[in-house]
């Protein structure tokens, strides 16, 4: 009876190491089946998996593309320099003066060339009527109220109709022309601000018919007599771009004062300069008919 019940106790103390250890059967594993490395990747547990030491030698796993990849050696870093860039692009400063200017055409939209036609000079396109107004502080210099550009003689001092030019603080000429209005009180030596109203922009002179524009040019005084000068000298779309997109300090007066230096103050007139000639009405010739009366003698 004593030795049925040890051998029952002996029995269960069997079965119960055999369920903890660890071995098992020989060959076989008793531990629960490790995941596919796929699911180790998913479940970011590819970082509780031994990776050698880099002192140790021996390769890394990528957890991105579970590809072993070589460790750095000591020392390797400092053998990797990243490439040479291109040389850096230098900006010159913006170019600023003492002077403010605005934009000549105020309160429409516009639309302008900025390439070189037949002269150094732009047409500003906008609606009739806008404000032709002064680019810069200055001084009334020439003023035409009337018109008087014909097509049959195509005076070239007419060409731009009416027509007010302001000699600025900066000792630029600004001339604005085929303007439909000169603005009261607007007369030479008049004292003008930036922005100030001078004339309405038109179509007289050689634009009549052609739609409304500011003929726009920039130059040095000059007498009347002179008047392809006032016509335009220098180039003014830099400017003009600069003034309506806010540089408002971006002055034309050391490009002005360059040509003039170049050409002279008063250089000759070599575009569009002869007028037509004036067609004269024949004179008429007396024409004699029938005999003359006879003359007799007795």
């Amino acid at each position: 009876m004593r030795s049925g019940r040890l051998a029952v106790i002996g029995a269960a103390v069997l079965v119960t190491a055999a369920c903890a250890a660890p071995g098992g059967v020989p060959g076989i594993s008793t531990l629960p089946p490790a995941p596919p490395m796929q699911d180790v990747a998913a479940t970011g547990a590819a970082d509780a998996l031994p990776t050698p030491s880099a002192g140790q030698g021996g390769t890394e796993i990528d957890a991105a593309t579970l590809k072993p990849t070589p460790s750095a050696s000591p020392g390797a870093s400092g053998d990797v320099r990243p490439p040479r860039g291109d040389a850096p692009v230098r900006v010159p400063p913006p170019r600023l003066s003492r002077f403010s200017y605005v934009f000549p055409v105020r309160g429409c939209r516009v639309d302008y060339a900025r390439k070189q036609l037949v002269l150094p000079k732009t047409t500003i396109w906008a609606g009739k009527g806008c404000a032709y107004v002064s680019p810069v502080a200055g001084v009334v210099h020439e003023v035409s109220t009337r018109d008087r550009w014909k097509a049959s003689t195509d005076h070239g001092a007419d060409r731009e109709g009416r027509f007010v030019s302001v000699l600025g603080d900066d000792g630029v000429r600004y001339f604005g022309g085929h303007l439909d209005a000169v603005e009261a009180g607007v007369r030479p030596g008049t004292r003008v601000a930036a922005g100030q109203t001078l004339g309405r922009v038109g179509d007289s002179g050689d634009a009549r018919g052609r739609g409304a524009n500011l003929y726009f040019s920039v130059s040095w005084s000059t007498a009347s007599r002179y008047w392809w000068v006032r016509r335009g000298m220098v180039d003014p779309w830099t400017y003009l771009d600069a003034w309506l997109k806010g540089n408002p300090t971006l002055s034309p007066a050391e490009q002005v004062a360059s040509v003039r230096a170049r050409v002279g103050a008063t250089p000759a007139c070599r575009t569009l300069c002869a007028s037509k000639p004036v067609k004269k009405k024949p004179t008429p010739v007396p024409t004699q008919t029938g005999e003359p009366d006879a003359v007799t003698t007795g």
